[in-house]
């Protein structure tokens, strides 16, 4: 990022309001050495230092992205979910933004059956073979079913395998999903403020996490750098199979 990029998003932050943390009562200690001043009881970010945070973490996601690696979004707070699907949507990269189900991580194999049951459905839905095989009471039931398992995995439908990386914003509201992280070997990078254990956390970038007009700047700044990377991935050749030559006795 030129020393122009870097004071533009300067700007672009301050503008949105991501200088500004809780009160200090709600720091923790591991968010001190990203912070400015404390104004009026309230933390105040350094937003040169959420810069050069946000550079390091859009490198790790284009490097990521060029690799072919998915990253898992998450987000289940209110102001920012929507934002995040769409980000997750424009990455095409799995996402979580209604509801963590535990065990999405821990026990991947069982969630992975909830996965195959839903694209089951949809798919028998789609083909019209739901209207054969059930009554119309039975269709009713199976429909609640379809809009609970969508409302709970239709984000990581396509999700076959643990991500290689989890994107979340607020790690202190999604902490089970980071707990989960952590367990499986899943390196985190987190949008997070002050409130938040900095240290639990790959990849912190430290900022206001509850206003959306913070939060869709950081988003798009990081979303941006894994589609860069995704763009320019080339998908290693399948390997030729292996044919045996016969001896002649």
């Amino acid at each position: 990022m030129t020393t122009q990029d870097k004071q533009s998003l300067v700007e672009r932050l301050f503008k949105a309001g991501a200088h500004f943390g809780f009160k200090k009562s709600r720091r923790h200690p591991t968010v001190a050495p990203y912070l400015f001043t404390t104004k009026d009881g309230n933390d105040i970010f350094d937003l040169e230092k959420t810069t050069e945070l946000i550079d390091e973490a859009k490198e790790i996601l284009k490097e990521a992205g060029l690799k072919g690696k998915t990253v898992l979004f998450v987000s289940t707070k209110d102001e920012a979910s929507k934002l995040l699907k769409e980000s997750a949507e424009k990455a095409e990269t799995p996402y979580v933004s209604n509801r963590w189900i535990g065990g999405m991580l821990t026990n991947f194999s069982e969630i992975k059956k909830r996965i195959n049951r839903l694209e089951t459905l949809n798919s028998e839905k789609v083909s019209g073979e739901l209207e054969r095989k059930y009554t119309k009471k039975e269709r009713v039931v199976i429909g609640r079913e379809i809009d609970k398992l969508n409302f709970n995995f239709a984000g990581i439908a396509g999700m076959t395998k643990l991500p290689d990386m989890m994107l979340v914003v607020d790690p202190r509201h999604d902490h089970v999903a980071v707990t989960e992280a952590t367990s499986a070997g899943v390196p985190v990078m987190a949008i997070m403020s002050s409130d938040c254990d900095a240290s639990k956390i790959t990849h912190p970038v430290v900022a206001n996490d509850s206003l959306q007009a913070s939060v869709a700047i950081l988003l798009e700044e990081l979303t941006a750098a894994y589609i860069e990377g995704k763009s320019a991935y080339v998908p290693a050749p399948k390997a030729a199979p292996k044919t045996t030559t016969r001896r002649s006795a």
